[in-house]
């Protein structure tokens, strides 16, 4: 069964995610924060504007989330907050396998911390 996602929408919950553990692969870098509950887990996705201009950005985010989509459910766990950072041409230039692998190995690391 699929472990539910909710999304992070406040600017307080993304700070809160930037000082816990991170892991940067090409193609994303990945926040994560053990919130210490048992509630769903949430992700957030951004993209500063060194990634380029907003059609840039809003692709990168998009393939930041379907790689969510098809990763988290599996390797995300309960009571996690993830926030998914895009990186300047890589992240929407990857190839989308590798941009998934990315985000398994980054949620093994962070994980493991």
């Amino acid at each position: 069964m699929a472990a539910s996602i909710e999304i992070l929408k406040k600017r307080s919950e993304f700070l809160a995610a930037s000082r816990a553990q991170k892991c940067g692969t090409k193609g994303m870098m990945l926040q994560g924060r053990a919130r210490g509950d048992e509630a769903p887990m949430r992700v957030g996705f951004t993209c500063s504007k060194k990634v380029g201009n907003a059609v840039a950005r809003n692709r990168a985010k998009r393939r930041l989330r379907e790689a969510a989509r098809a990763v988290l459910p599996e390797l995300g766990r309960v009571g996690y907050d993830y926030v998914l950072i895009g990186r300047f041409e890589s992240t929407a230039s990857r190839d989308f396998e590798a941009l998934k692998g990315d985000l398994a190995y980054a949620l093994e690391k962070v994980h493991s911390a």
